[in-house]
């Protein structure tokens, strides 16, 4: 699911060159390449091979199937507080720039995953018409597909969404792309061999001289376990990225290799969101640079932050290793700078530099253009197709501190389609529900009703749970959901830009509950916070039995929550919670808050209510 939190303050180091200026910097050893190149252009041989060289690897990661600078759910041009522009159309015509600049054969061009689920582009296209096919129809390409194999990829690493739509739809992704879908962690689960390719090799020409050989080392995130098991139990298992590398990096240079760089789906402050869950770190790129001699260079993913450049210095070699993350969406483009001497017929790295581009300050690439746009007219009609009305205006701008009725229309229908599937003996139990405010700036309008809409407040591609807790559970669960919210004390006021404890805890791991009420006190310090917990009026006993609805992300572990992924099962679902939430507009044809919006639960200081 969603990313992962990490220390911004300690990671996040703010790139001081943007300009189209520096798409032209890092060409060492490159006046002497051209004199070579140029006499052999002439017929005749360089007069000496050169000595030094000099490449770039370019770094896109987190893609998420933004192809354009487009928002499919205000039906608008991308617009955030920033700046920034999103979509790889503008990514490409930096990597042309930087091609152009430094030479075809110079530039090589990577990926760090997370690339077929994000946006409603990514859902057209793995369910609507997927490109697996439909009533015997042969699928369709798939846009990232597309516009990877024009931009001239060499490699991608597995990213956790890439699992979200099941095995055989990233398989026929992967028979689509010109490039390999790397994954050294990604397992078949009977034979515990590789289920992608590990490694690609890469050759960089050097004119009169021997070749450069690149290895590039793919690994993905071990949460893909908890995150997408209904997709991968039984059939592949991950491991951890620090022990795959440590298999394959010292195969990559047994390969000759003169410069082993890998692309990880991990981030890098050693971080997990799953708690014990699992035996392997989720954000471990970090670990891998420390612990693993033989690397150059990490491209790093999954937590969605900007990290220009960074360097670890290996534990056993005491040799830094350079790391960069280019942020999400296309925001950024990692550029990574080598220089090589030529020693006895081996190449040395003599020198390596990192930094991230912003393209938005450059068009979209017309090629690219020209290829998707009918795709994504496509796409924009789709989630402007109404569902049905609404009686007012719903807003998700107060819904990480209030109860509000737009968040009540999802336990609506959590509930609902659970009900529907649960034995008799489950069905006499209390049935509740928990969900996360997925997006503040998610608004249902009074009047039509569109797929955008429901799109843009369940951003997600999740599935849904019923699973059994108890009360003392229940109860755990959400104090653990309490830590979201700093702590203010009873008589200061409550000033909501600072409440939440986003940078540690994000929105989307903060579930709300309905079905039952209570108050978090948000003056009481974590752990203590859950206040007259009530079930129909009647205190919560710890021994009274729940079936809570809940997502497949959480009900699998996701965040760390306490007791549900071990929790029974008394219902699951393949049907995404999104198509349940527009299924009932459908049906009902108008979205009336009164039928579910029920006020059950708010915030106090010392048991006076904040708002």
């Amino acid at each position: 699911m969603p990313v992962s939190p990490m220390n911004r303050r300690e990671f996040v180091k703010k790139s001081a060159v943007t300009s189209a200026a520096v798409a032209v910097a890092g060409t060492a050893g490159a006046p002497a390449a051209q004199a070579a190149e140029a006499s052999q252009a002439a017929g005749r041989k360089p007069e000496k091979a050169p000595k030094t060289w000099s490449f770039s690897i370019l770094g896109t990661t987190d893609l998420h199937s933004h192809v354009f600078d487009w928002d499919y759910y205000t039906d608008a041009a991308y617009k955030d507080a920033k700046g920034n522009s999103v979509g790889v159309a503008r990514v490409a015509t930096l990597v042309r720039q930087q091609r152009e600049a430094k030479g075809e054969d110079r530039v090589l061009l990577v990926d760090a995953g997370d690339i077929i689920q994000g946006t409603s582009l990514a859902y057209y296209y793995a369910r609507v018409d997927p490109i697996t096919g439909k009533d015997g129809r042969k699928g369709p390409v798939h846009p990232m597909a597309v516009a990877m194999n024009q931009m001239r990829y060499d490699a991608a690493a597995l990213g956790n969404h890439e699992f979200n739509y099941g095995i055989d739809v990233l398989r026929k992704f992967e028979s689509q792309c010109d490039f390999p879908l790397l994954g050294a962690n990604a397992l078949d689960a009977k034979t515990l061999r590789p289920a992608f390719r590990p490694y690609t090799v890469k050759r960089i020409r050097v004119p009169g001289a021997p070749d450069i050989k690149v290895g590039i080392l793919g690994l993905t995130n071990p949460g893909i376990a908890l995150w997408d098991k209904d997709n991968v139990s039984g059939r592949m298992a991950f491991t951890g990225l620090v022990e795959q590398a440590k298999k394959y990096v010292p195969r990559l240079r047994a390969l000759g290799c003169d410069v082993v760089f890998l692309t990880d789906h991990s981030g890098l402050d050693g971080s997990s969101s799953y708690g014990d869950e699992l035996p392997y770190v989720e954000n471990a790129s970090n670990l891998v640079a420390e612990q693993v001699p033989g690397i150059d260079a990490i491209l790093v993913g999954h937590t969605h932050v900007e990290v220009p450049s960074y360097t670890v210095k290996n534990a056993e070699t005491g040799e830094d290793v350079l790391l960069s993350e280019p942020y999400c969406w296309g925001y950024r483009l990692s550029v990574f700078d080598f220089e090589l001497e030529l020693h006895h017929g081996q190449w040395k790295v003599t020198g390596k530099t990192a930094q991230t581009l912003n393209p938005d300050t450059v068009e979209e690439d017309p090629e690219i253009t020209r290829l998707l746009r009918a795709d994504h007219e496509l796409v924009v009609k789709y989630v402007n197709t109404p569902v049905g009305t609404c009686t007012q205006d719903l807003s998700a701008a107060e819904s990480c501190w209030k109860d509000v009725p737009i968040m009540d229309f999802i336990h609506e229908v959590q509930m609902k389609q659970v009900a529907t599937g649960l034995s008799a003996s489950d069905a006499a139990l209390p049935l509740i529900s928990v969900a996360a405010p997925f997006s503040r700036t998610a608004d249902i309008p009074a009047g039509d009703v569109t797929i955008r809409d429901i799109a843009g407040l369940y951003i997600y591609d999740n599935t849904l749970y019923g699973k059994k807790l108890t009360g003392a559970q229940l109860k755990e669960y959400l104090e653990y959901a309490a830590k979201y919210y700093h702590q203010v004390p009873a008589g200061t006021k409550v000033d909501t830009a600072t409440l939440t404890n986003a940078d540690n805890f994000w929105d989307y791991m903060y579930d709300t509950a309905a079905g039952v009420d209570y108050e978090i006190d948000i003056a009481q310090p974590e752990g203590s916070r859950i206040k007259n917990l009530t079930y129909q009026g009647a205190p919560v006993a710890d021994d009274q039995l729940f079936v809570v609805a809940v997502n497949n992300y959480r009900a699998n572990g996701g965040s760390g929550y306490p007791h549900i992924a071990s929790a029974p099962i008394a219902y699951s679902s393949t049907d995404e919670i999104r198509q349940l939430m527009i299924d009932y507009v459908t049906s009902k044809g108008t979205l009336d808050p009164a039928d579910f919006a029920s006020p059950n639960w708010k915030l106090t200081q010392a048991g006076t209510p904040v708002f």
